[in-house]
């Protein structure tokens, strides 16, 4: 029987989350294994170029969402900060991305790089709760992301606001160093996320507490960087990487349409 979004979160190693930003992108992830796969704002964004942040990516991820709501794997959706001030503005949004099988969210407290009161985080989380109680919600604290009040107890105070107005887990971007990632995970009563980092690996994450370990938009820069790659190899009269063929990924869509 497949877990649920949930007990993902609760296995003896840490849930491993790549964030997707088109159907093409979120169709390998599964078949790759991956049992849930996310979205991400910035790729979203950037892919129909628009920076990331003000709520660009709204349209596009709920309209992703529907395209993906018969893909074989979780699907948890990175919708900025609600896309409004309005906490039943943001939950009635969340219920539709539910309706569409959604399974979870990241719900940021943050807004244009700055921090928003605690309170008006709260209020969205409990809100979105509310209205559709089984959506995972990660409540991600911005702190360290945006290097504002950017200490360990500043970011549980935010965490546990979080944790009692509803929140299911918690997301805390640039957290990168070890001891402020162990003392979190320990004082936090809930599953804790982190971004990827080039300085720890999944193993080393789990070891520290970390429950689940999100790509972010590094899988979208990647392939930027490799479709750059390729076609400078080509240009410079070097050998160009090797890729799933046109047949394979045309195969792939083609039995995704389908359903």
């Amino acid at each position: 029987m497949m877990s649920t979004f949930r007990q993902l979160h609760y296995r003896e190693s840490p849930l491993v989350l790549p964030n997707a930003w088109d159907v093409g992108s979120a169709l390998a992830f599964a078949d790759a294994g991956f049992p849930a796969v996310g979205t991400t704002s910035f790729g979203i964004a950037a892919s129909a170029g628009m920076p990331d942040g003000g709520g660009s990516s709204k349209a596009a991820t709920i309209a992703l969402a529907a395209r993906l709501r018969h893909l074989s794997v979780h699907l948890t959706a990175d919708v900025e900060d609600g896309y409004s001030d309005d906490p039943a503005e943001v939950a009635e949004f969340v219920a539709e991305l539910r309706a569409l099988g959604v399974a979870g969210i990241n719900l940021e407290d943050s807004r244009d790089c700055h921090l928003v009161a605690t309170s008006t985080a709260s209020g969205k989380i409990t809100a979105v709760k509310r209205l559709s109680p089984d959506i995972f919600v990660n409540a991600r604290v911005d702190n360290f992301w945006f290097a504002e009040q950017a200490t360990v107890e500043e970011v549980l105070l935010r965490a546990r606001a979080y944790a009692d107005a509803g929140a299911d887990g918690i997301f805390v971007p640039g957290l990168v160093n070890p001891e402020d990632i162990r003392r979190i995970a320990a004082d936090v009563a809930l599953p804790v996320n982190v971004l990827v980092h080039p300085s720890l690996t999944v193993a080393e994450l789990g070891d520290l507490g970390v429950r689940r370990v999100s790509s972010g938009s590094l899988p979208y820069r990647a392939a930027i960087d490799r479709a750059v790659d390729t076609v400078t190899a080509l240009r410079d009269n070097r050998q160009t990487p090797t890729a799933t063929s046109y047949w394979d990924l045309q195969a792939r869509l083609v039995t995704f349409s389908r359903l």
